[in-house]
């Protein structure tokens, strides 16, 4: 295959990029040359800009967090070889000087001369080597690792070489996997090789090489960021003097600076109702980026109802109980009455923009045309020989997926008690707690997905893989195979064939239960520009594209 310079090659598929990035705004492409301050080529030096979320940082150690809220600041501070520009959902060369497939099982990339951390280390291929091989090592359960689950070995033949080998060849989805939260590279010198490096020591170290470096840095309240000179990728030099991050308890004092120009831009998350006030005030600009967020209800197959681990542990009862909650919700309800439209309906694991979706919920269950339908559940679950009403404890959590959760999941509550088939303890907690909690104390929970990269595969290998990101119990063999083979089918109807067995086999056993599918929301001050450049199809926001008047 040809090696990548700045243009991935065609050979390498990217289902469904092209549907989504028809709806991004496409930017000025970045000059790829940084400087200090944010000016030069990359884009003339503007006024500090403040971003405002809701979002939440697990850790800043790339082997330790798997969300949205830890990778959005990771990917401002830290190298990722193969990254997207502004307005794009294409994987170009980034830290790497090339990329390419030198044979079906070995991907090679080669590193330019003379790079350094901000820290003024060498970064050259041994940091890429002991970047993912610590991944691997570690294997953190809220950590990205679940997504090498294709990679064999790491090898760092010279200072500027890389050479990956893969379990399966022709790999479809790798080099957008090296553009994901599994992706940023790390200081060897800094980073341990067996274990977590807390956040204070990745500041203090000075461990970074991305368009900023953190300046200073209060967890999940304010970060500071200023541009690093001695980056010179995909990017360029950012487009402000400095950027800083700050974060919200809730939305509403979210909204309410946003309004008062006291931040620049807000965005994860402002509630439906929020944003359709802001749509009419003059004072600000709502954005609206392509959509790929979908929000789940996830079951753990240990502790769920009849669970493997249950002292009633009966797999017959537990996958009726998954069917029943499955028949007895309604989405368009949950879309309408708690989003305003802002979400739609889900019937399928993959969003229908993408190449291969399917939605293979609306026919199997409710009244077969997507919605609810009480008598069917009840019947599975007399058939099962299920007693109702079924307890069910359901987790959900309010301040990372957005304050409309208690409003979604009091809706979900009500349609899963209806004709007194469950009865719902309803429960709540703050999102730190609920990432490390997730995996061993909730039999049933909330979860939202953003894609770390633009492909059907991503919707799929870090929940339905044997080894997959949810440790929720759920293992099948032939899934498992089947996702291995598509990641490796360049045919696109053939590859579309075996996502669809996919969707129907998981469809009927219900790991999760998708409820909604979501698009992007930013909403700026007049006077800033380049919002609508970075809301795009690679859902990655790049603070170095925002710049503002002063």
């Amino acid at each position: 295959m040809a090696t990548i310079r700045r243009r991935l090659s065609a050979a390498i598929a990217l289902g469904g990029v092209t549907a989504l990035a028809l709806t991004a705004c496409t930017g000025p492409a970045p000059s790829g040359e940084g400087s200090e301050g944010g000016s030069g080529e990359g884009g003339a030096s503007s006024a500090p800009i403040v971003y405002g979320t809701t979002d939440k940082v697990t850790s800043i150690d790339p082997a330790g967090s798997y969300d949205n809220g830890s990778f959005m600041l990771m990917n401002q501070v830290y190298p990722l070889l193969l990254n997207s520009a502004p307005g794009s959902a294409e994987v170009e060369p980034d830290l790497a000087e090339s990329a390419e497939f030198t044979s079906p099982n070995e991907y090679t990339v080669t590193l330019p001369e003379g790079l350094t951390w901000a820290n003024g280390n060498t970064l050259d291929s041994a940091d890429v080597k002991h970047t993912f091989d610590r991944q691997l090592e570690i294997a953190d359960p809220n950590g990205p690792s679940s997504l090498l689950g294709n990679l064999e070995s790491v090898e760092a033949p010279d200072p500027t070489t890389v050479v990956f080998t893969l379990k399966e060849g022709d790999d479809q989805t790798f080099p957008q996997v090296l553009s994901s939260p599994v992706g940023p590279i790390v200081d060897d010198e800094t980073f341990p090789a067996d274990e977590l490096l807390p956040d204070e020591d990745i500041v203090a170290a000075e461990a970074f090489h991305g368009q900023y470096s953190i300046d200073s840095y209060e967890k999940n309240q304010l970060v500071n960021l200023v541009p690093f000179d001695g980056y010179q990728g995909l990017l360029g030099a950012p487009k402000n003097s400095q950027a800083s991050i700050k974060y919200y308890a809730d939305s509403n004092n979210l909204k309410l600076d946003i309004q008062q120009g006291n931040i620049d831009v807000a965005a994860r998350a402002l509630t439906p109702t929020d944003v359709e006030d802001l749509s009419g005030d003059d004072n600000v600009v709502v954005h609206e980026g392509p959509g790929g967020e979908l929000r789940y209800m996830v079951f753990n197959f240990n502790i769920m109802p009849f669970g493997a681990e249950t002292e009633e542990a009966d797999e017959e009862k537990s996958l009726a109980v998954r069917q029943a909650m499955a028949d007895l919700l309604d989405r368009e309800a949950l879309s309408e009455q708690v989003y305003k439209g802002t979400y739609t309906p889900a019937y399928g694991f993959i969003p229908k923009e993408f190449e291969g979706a399917t939605e293979p919920l609306k026919e199997k269950y409710g009244d077969g045309e997507g919605g609810p339908d009480q008598d069917r559940a009840a019947e599975r679950l007399e058939a099962a020989g299920v007693e109702t009403p079924v307890a069910l404890n359901l987790q959900y959590n309010p301040d990372h997926y957005g304050p409309s959760s208690g409003e979604e999941y009091a809706l979900v509550k009500q349609h899963l008690e209806a004709n007194d088939l469950f009865t719902v303890n309803l429960q709540s907690t703050e999102w730190v707690t609920y990432q490390q909690d997730r995996i061993d104390s909730y039999p049933v929970y909330q979860l939202g997905w953003y894609p770390d990269y633009s492909d059907a595969d991503n919707y799929l290998s870090p929940f339905f893989a044997i080894e997959n990101f949810l440790s929720n119990g759920y293992v099948n063999e032939e899934v498992d195979q089947l996702i291995a083979e598509q990641r490796v089918t360049p045919d696109e109807a053939e590859r579309s064939e075996k996502l669809g067995q996919i969707q129907d086999i998981v469809g009927e056993e219900l790991s999760t239960l998708p409820l909604l599918q979501g698009a992007q929301v930013a909403v700026s001050g007049p006077d800033v520009a380049g919002v609508e450049d970075t809301l795009d199809a690679s859902f990655k926001f790049r603070l170095g594209a925002v710049s503002k008047e002063g």
